[in-house]
């Protein structure tokens, strides 16, 4: 029997979780030998967003698929480049004519083909179209070519989250969760053979309030006031899980999750990174 390794790096937030990923991916990659590596990128332009550049960083440090969220549409320059990049996926569930997609296969140097899906919530969030069928829509397709399915669900409630794992069982190799930037500690294997995480959780500064200075976070929840956000920079970690799948029917054997600590104090270097 045949088994894949895939390791999901969890929402990157702006330059510090950057600098996280240029100097912990490479050495992970050594260690761990991920056979596909996929990196959800939302956050990774000061909090709100992705870049060309920075796309094209990340795909140069060893992310092999990038996925989002949300916040990849607060910047208007990512269009393009959504439409330009297969390697980069927005929600599918967004409506039809948006740039981009959702959904992608890809097929890695031992010839394995991969499906990706980025799916996203609507609890609490953008009342878009609905995840649920998209997903089966989506899925159904991606089965055509493979069994080895990777699920990024975008969402803000664990209860969303949870029924999808449940409505996805069997169907696909993984649903792991982002959005949140908590790691949560309730990784399993479903019935059906689906590894489930509800939140892979930040790739960022954890002394913050989910990445962002405290100061401003505090100041709109005791004035009730917007607040301009600006990215924190210290306590700087790396957050990601692996999946252990067996490449014949897609079944998932093992989920772990990590978070790597920087061994040193970020903020000199920030200054000096140039990514």
């Amino acid at each position: 029997m045949k088994t894949v390794n895939i390791l999901f790096v969890g929402d990157v937030v702006g330059k510090p979780g950057r600098w996280a990923v240029y100097h912990l991916l490479p050495r992970l990659k050594t260690q761990l030998r991920p056979d596909f590596t996929i990196v959800n990128v939302e956050n990774s332009a000061s909090g709100f967003g992705c870049t060309r550049k920075m796309g094209e960083s990340f795909l140069r440090w060893g992310a092999d698929i990038m996925t989002s969220g949300n916040h990849i549409w607060d910047r208007l320059e990512t269009q393009p480049y959504l439409n330009e990049e297969s390697r980069l996926l927005r929600p599918a569930n967004y409506p039809v004519g948006n740039a981009g997609v959702g959904s992608q296969t890809f097929v890695n140097e031992q010839g394995i083909t991969f499906g990706v899906l980025n799916i996203q919530g609507r609890v609490y969030m953008t009342p878009i179209d609905c995840p649920f069928r998209v997903a089966t829509q989506q899925i159904d397709e991606l089965r055509k070519q493979t069994p080895l399915i990777f699920v990024d669900f975008h969402a803000e409630t664990t209860s969303e989250k949870q029924a999808m794992a449940r409505y996805l069982d069997g169907r696909v190799t993984a649903v792991v969760g982002t959005h949140t930037h908590v790691q949560t500690a309730d990784e399993q294997i479903r019935p059906g053979g689906t590894a489930y995480l509800t939140d892979v959780g930040m790739t960022g500064p954890y002394d913050s309030i989910i990445g962002m200075r405290h100061e401003g976070a505090l100041k709109r929840f005791l004035t009730g006031l917007p607040e301009r956000f600006t990215v924190a920079e210290h306590d700087v970690k790396l957050a990601a899980c692996m999946v252990t799948a067996d490449v014949e029917s897609g079944r998932a054997e093992r989920i772990q999750r990590f978070m790597f600590n920087m061994d040193e104090d970020v903020t000199p270097s920030l200054r000096d990174f140039k990514d």
